[in-house]
């Protein structure tokens, strides 16, 4: 190896600013490297993953290429990006885009203006992904503008905003085009939404505000960099770290000679699959080969036989150059290539296709990959090279199983990939299916091939290649030698698909699970083949060939990627109103600016402090054990270890209220902390808690799912029941009775920012200063200081924003924070705790997994006389929040219908599961399903619509709920009419029956969803809120309220009530943070309350002012709001004030079983409409309309954003997000690889949003609280898709009453969709076997 004297400089620019770095950490990514590097904090560029599965760290890589003389701009993920691949080149940052102290550049404007950051912390790569599309193409379209947004996620906003501020770049992008009929929406007789008398309005910000984008001011390309690039006497470089050594050859030769000396080196372009594996693996490396920018690896060759494309080119360059050829010659010579674009359009994100090679990926072997399947079924070759010279391996079937015959020797190297041309009678084809359509792995893929005698369809070869059903893609070799001389016919078809069942076998307890799923995937895709091939030869000789029933057309394509359209609709203000008074105004959150420029400062933004360290935590690996040792020698013999932190150093309560900081005696789930490790970095804390060596002794019962709680009666709390009428006598007086079991499996939160608590102690009277993003620090007070044995007036909790939180970050900060403050207590240093991905998502949980049992009597119309409901909830193995969720389960049970007789009882189970917690909607969108789910039952044997059932047993009139609650359900009805109406839901239904009868493998369904759902807490005391005004002399205002800033615009509506109430402009006022020194006892900022009850108080504190003021005022009715301040201050009138708001006073007596439990309900109804693919499960969203009632909205900016984001967050709880656990309660979902929430592709293709104009005198001007109310109107998506599947099962003469469990994963769908293939594939004994994983509901 390199000496390290011998190591050379690596230089590269940052946003303009020459980097010199002269001992860099070759395996350290950029994201990491910069601070060190640079000596600047640049901290816009967000770290999320870690895995390059977010587009949270998305940054702009500009290389100049010598050949060409031309400088490519590409996205990247800066957690991936090694630091030494970087030499020579120019990285722009966030910072480097626009700044508020320079100037804010137009993308990051208008992403503000637009609305399209909530949170803001995947602002920054949103800015970067949309930033180098418009560098590469500055007037881009609209599809360009989907597919640049693919590998970024963002938790809060549902992306309709981000879309469309990107859209605002593209030519003509003012025209509304309403429903592709060219009228505008904004003509007075074209809104589809609201009576005129309502005056409702759409525009949402102000385009003419928009700065133009001019390319021509962009910053340039560093000239050294282009002299660098272009000098003749290049020569290797090395990069020697203290483990590692990076070498970048500059010739063919020379990396050859370096494959020689250091054979097991890998040689690393994108780090897409070596980067993962050092940092999720713990693979080490000594050496590295970096052959980037070597001209050998980077051409395009192409003869008559085909295309050799370098095994440098990244994959989106792979799909350039495709695309050329594609359009050059003729269609029938490019099959294989067209297979390979439709693929390449959603493998991965954009950031990804530009970083991982051709190479790479095809070297690499995955067995998931969606490109070797269809290079080997398009009879691809590698060329590859060492020192002895050249040769070629097929890439075929003995390649990608890994035999050893067809393996790289350890000293070569791949120089490119031959991809022949297709001939006239050689049909090529690449199909996959995947959990979400763009940036997932596939369940199953494949590269199928088939080539006939000439003017026939007997078959001369046929290849089939498929991934992800085994360690590696696999080949049904057997079986198509076996089907060689056959004609492509039906029996040819069926002997097909049984012949590749028994070849392909995919073991029962296979890893990955879905086993019978991914089973009749294999089939299913071969049959679309089969279809595409009869359809292809249908046009090579329509006289010899029929063609395929015109009722399968539609299997044939996949879905499409649509730029999705929408209007949002909201009442316009009272024109009396005064103009200064931004009340009911759409204005921009008021860190959105800072949130586009990555200037927003979250917990892992704050500068170093002297002396800091980091926290590692170590979990348990058992559900329910004894620990029988803990031996920590080794992790403290590690080097920059401080100390390591047990059970044993805190000095209070170890145990508080039933949470348990660390474990001690025994564990109790799997991701339990043990112990942490503080140490001077990170990486060190990481090592050396590898190193805790911990042994167990496994205790019986381990309890993991709901059914295994029932049979132990293992319980967190008492039942909870609700009951009205005499329900057993009721059950005797109806026509039918039916009964059911719903499942509904819990979900991850997903924020963007995880835990993130800095913990610093102070040096008198044991004060404790913390840092963190909460939604709740009382809450983290009180528990810091009963772990510390110190009152709570030593401990002081910070709070500015957070990352996102969603009911995540109301109890699991408290337990987090007192962990990271014992051990700041122990070292007394600085601790800083920010949780990675995978152990965040291990050990703060979700929602809570929900099994509904439910009795229902009704009449033969469809009228419900009696329902008798059970609900049980997984809680986990700690109280947490589960009693109060299931309070508010068993609360909220009826929704939006009058049952006269109706019994409700619910219990929170305990199991051997980390504890769930709380989660936007507290329960409801997981009881829900219940209900709507027995509604459609109901309606299936009446024989109705599920929407005619509902209307029949909807609250119609002034009523009360079963716990005896009056409400008007008014506004209840006008959503549902006006859903229904503009909607047109009957005349869609009814075009959907139309669509249906004339497509077998495709099926449309529609769903309307009713919504009651109640605001605040039962208990009084929690809807309490003070605040804390000053208003200084120069006229600015500080306040500081109890409330938590989430993302979902607080501040903003409070600066808004203050600037009413003032009469001040809204740039005099300030919110700095949220303070326990400010504002003590704070209750949590979750509920839909925030605004609800901080607006109250901060309206208290600012009329408490206003009083003080009147006389002032009133001598001086003209002066000017500085003088009466200046003159007030003279006369020795207090200028600071407290605002208190008692709260709403609810209750609920749980003996009685009656009460006031909740200040009001929030109404709304939801329509949407899916098309299914029957054979793979996967469906599309074409349309959903939102009606909500808002009564009078205070922002309709951030209502209408909390209400689509929120959607889109039930969407995939409803559809695409599953948690994945082993029997033995291991969580396999740590990551954006294993758990998929919705992306830019799943919102709806049409997306319309209401406000509904309403009354509510209760609370501030009127308005409601809509942070969670949205959630639930995402079971539309849910119910659509059972509406399909239904009548795909009814043509098919199945039942079309099946179990409405959720989420409806393209599993769940397809083999709901039973047909001959599911049919065809073998079934294992359940009890033969153990399964991979199991549902905890």
């Amino acid at each position: 190896m390199p000496s390290v004297s011998n190591s050379d400089t690596l230089t590269f620019f940052v946003n303009g600013r020459k980097v010199i770095g002269s001992h860099p950490v070759p395996s350290l990514p950029l994201l990491f490297s910069l601070t060190l590097l640079l000596l600047v904090y640049l901290k816009g560029t967000k770290y999320s993953c870690g895995s390059g599965g977010c587009g949270a760290c998305t940054v702009m890589i500009s290389r100049y290429d010598p050949k060409n003389k031309k400088i490519h701009h590409y996205p990247a993920m800066a957690c991936l990006v090694p630091i030494c691949s970087l030499q020579g080149v120019a990285i722009t940052t966030v910072e480097g885009v626009g700044s508020i102290k320079k100037r804010i550049h137009p993308v990051q404007e208008r992403l503000a203006k637009c609305h399209g950051t909530q949170c803001g912390f995947c602002s920054p790569g949103m800015v970067m992904s949309i930033y180098t599309l418009l560098r590469n193409h500055p007037e881009p379209t609209p599809g360009q503008i989907m597919e640049a947004l693919g590998g970024n996620l963002c938790r809060c906003t549902g992306y309709r905003p981000i879309i469309e501020s990107g859209r605002t770049f593209c030519q003509g992008s003012t025209v509304c085009q309403m429903k592709g009929s060219g009228k505008c929406c904004m003509d007075p007789d074209e809104r589809p939404f609201g009576s005129r008398e309502e005056k409702m309005s759409s525009k949402l910000y102000d385009e003419d505000e928009f700065q133009p984008l001019d390319p021509s001011q962009e910053p340039i390309f560093p000239p050294e960099l282009i002299r660098m690039a272009e000098d003749p006497n290049k020569r290797r470089l090395t990069f020697q770290g203290e483990r590692t050594t990076w070498i970048m050859p500059v010739t063919l030769q020379d990396l050859l000679e370096l494959k020689a000396s250091y054979p097991k080196a890998p040689l690393v372009m994108g780090n897409t699959a070596v980067g993962p594996s050092i940092r999720f693996k713990d693979e080490f490396h000594p050496v590295f080969i970096s052959p980037l920018g070597l001209p050998e690896l980077y051409f395009v060759n192409t003869t008559d036989k085909g295309t050799t494309i370098g095994a440098g080119y990244s994959l989106a360059q792979l799909n350039n150059a495709l695309g050329f050829l594609v359009s050059e010659h003729p269609k029938e010579k490019t099959k294989t290539y067209r297979a390979l674009l439709k693929h390449l359009r959603t493998l991965a994100g954009p950031q990804i296709r530009n970083m991982a090679t051709l190479g790479g990926h095809v070297v690499s072997r995955p067995n998931i990959s969606d490109l070797n399947p269809i290079l080997a079924a398009g009879n691809a070759t590698i060329n590859v090279i060492s020192k002895e010279g050249e040769r070629q391996i097929p890439l075929n079937g003995p390649f990608l199983e890994g035999l050893p015959e067809a393996n790289l020797r350890p000293e070569e190297v791949v120089l490119s990939v031959s991809i022949p041309y297709s001939a006239q009678w050689h049909f090529v084809s690449g199909l996959r299916l995947a959990q979400r359509q763009e940036n997932a792995a596939a369940i199953v893929n494949a590269g199928m091939s088939v080539e006939f005698e000439e003017g026939t369809n007997t078959i001369k070869e046929l290849q089939m290649f498929f991934g992800n059903v085994a360690s590696t893609v696999v080949s049904a070799s057997q079986t198509c030698k076996q089907l060689a001389g056959r004609e492509w016919d039906d029996q040819m078809l069926n002997d097909l698909c049984q012949w590749v069942l028994e070849e392909i076998r995919i073991p029962p307890a296979a890893k990955g699970g879905m086993v019978e799923y991914r089973r009749t995937l294999i089939i299913s895709l071969l049959f679309k083949f089969y279809l595409k091939v009869r359809r292809w030869l249908n046009k090579m000789d329509p006289q010899k060939f029929p063609d395929i029933p015109a009722n399968f057309v539609s299997a044939l394509d996949d879905f499409p990627i649509v730029t999705p359209q929408g209007i949002q609709m909201f009442q316009c203000v009272d024109p009396s109103q005064p103009q200064q008074d931004p009340v009911g105004h759409p204005i921009m959150h008021q860190s959105a600016i800072k949130h586009a420029t990555g200037e927003a400062i979250y917990v892992d933004d704050m500068p170093p402090i002297d002396q800091e360290l980091f926290l590692a935590v170590v979990t348990s690996t058992r559900a329910h054990a004894r620990i029988t040792s803990l031996d920590v020698s080794e992790a403290l013999a590690c080097p920059g270890v401080v100390d390591v932190i047990t059970a044993e150093d805190v000095p209070g309560d170890n145990n508080y209220s039933g949470e348990i900081f660390f474990a001690q005696i025994e564990v109790i789930c799997v991701g339990q902390i043990v112990c942490t490790v503080a140490a001077n970095t990170y990486a060190h804390a990481k090592e050396a808690a590898k190193r805790v060596k911990i042994t167990y002794e496994d205790i019986d019962p381990k309890i993991i799912t709901i059914e295994q709680a029932l049979e132990h009666g293992s319980f967190l709390s008492p039942e909870k029941k609700i009951e009205q009428g005499n329900v057993d006598d009721a059950f005797k007086h109806v026509d039918q009775v039916i009964e059911g079991e719903i499942h509904v499996e819990g979900q991850e939160h997903f924020y963007m920012e995880t835990q993130s608590i800095l913990a610093i102690p102070q040096t008198e009277d044991k004060e404790m200063v913390l840092h963190l993003g909460t939604q709740f620090p009382t809450r983290v007070q009180e528990y810091v200081s009963a772990a510390l044995k110190v009152p709570r007036n030593r401990i002081a909790c910070h709070m500015k924003r957070a990352g996102g939180a969603f009911g995540g970050k109301v109890t699991k900060p408290a337990l987090l924070g007192a962990v990271c403050a014992v051990a700041a207590h122990k070292t007394g240093r600085p601790i800083r705790f920010i949780l990675e991905r995978g152990d965040d998502m291990l050990i703060t949980a979700g929602r809570h997994p929900l099994l509904g049992k439910y009795k229902v009597g009704f009449m033969s119309n469809g009228e419900i006389k009696a329902a008798d409901v059970e609900y049980y909830i997984n809680g986990g193995c700690t109280p947490d929040e589960s009693e109060l969720v299931i309070e508010f389960v068993v609360l909220k049970s009826e929704n939006a219908y009058h049952i006269p007789n109706f019994r409700c009882r619910g219990r929170a189970c305990k199991t051997n599961l980390p504890s769930n917690t709380a989660f936007r909607g507290f329960g409801f969108p997981q009881a829900m399903v219940v209900v709507e789910a027995y509604i459609a039952a109901v309606a299936s044997k009446c024989n109705l619509l599920p929407e005619e059932v509902k209307e029949i047993n909807m609250y119609k009139q002034t009523s009360k709920t079963a716990y005896k609650q009056a409400f008007n359900p008014e506004p209840l009805r006008r959503c549902w009419k006006e859903c229904l109406e503009k909607a047109s839901f009957y005349a869609r239904k009814q075009a959907a029956e139309e669509f249906n009868k004339k497509n077998y493998w495709k099926k449309r369904g529609l769903a309307v969803t009713p919504m009651k759902y109640s605001i605040g807490l039962p208990i009084a005391f929690y809807n309490q809120a003070a605040a804390l005004v000053h208003i200084y002399l120069d006229g600015s205002v500080l306040v500081t309220h109890g409330g938590c800033e989430l993302g979902q615009g607080l501040h903003t509506k409070i600066i808004q009530v203050v600037s009413r109430e003032l009469g001040i402009p809204q740039s005099y006022v300030h919110l700095s943070e949220t303070s326990t020194v400010t504002v003590p006892n704070a209750v949590f900022t979750a509920g839909s309350m925030g605004a609800d009850t901080n607006g109250k108080a901060v309206q208290n504190a600012c009329q408490v002012l206003l009083d003080r003021l009147h006389p002032i005022i009133k001598k001086n009715p003209k002066g000017k709001w500085e003088e009466w301040v200046a003159k007030a201050f003279e006369e020795s009138i207090s200028l600071s004030a407290t605002g208190y708001f008692k709260g709403y006073q609810t209750n609920m007596d749980w003996e009685k079983e009656e009460g006031n439990p909740y200040p009001y309900y929030v109404y709304g109804a939801a329509c949407s409409e899916v098309e299914v693919d029957c054979l793979t499960g996967a469906h599309k969203l074409l349309r959903t309309d939102i009606f909500m009632d808002a009564a009078f909205s205070i922002n309709p900016a951030l209502d209408i954003g909390q209400i689509e984001g929120a959607f889109i967050q039930g969407m995939g709880l409803y559809t695409i997000e599953e948690l994945k656990y082993s029997p033995d309660g291991v969580l396999y979902s740590r990551g954006p690889d294993d758990y998929k929430i919705p992306t830019v592709t799943e919102i709806p293709e049409e997306f319309y949003v209401t406000l509904v104009r309403s009354r509510n005198p209760i609370a501030i001007y009127s308005s409601k609280g809509l942070g969670e109310a949205g959630m639930f109107m995402g079971s539309s998506v849910l119910f659509a898709v059972y509406d399909a599947v239904a009548a795909a099962r009814k043509e098919r003469g199945l039942s079309d009453t099946f179990p409405l469990n959720s989420p409806a994963t393209p599993e769940v769908i397809r083999m709901a969709c039973m047909d001959q293939f599911t049919d065809m594939i073998p079934r294992d004994d359940p009890s033969t076997f153990t399964p991979w994983s199991i549902h905890v509901s």
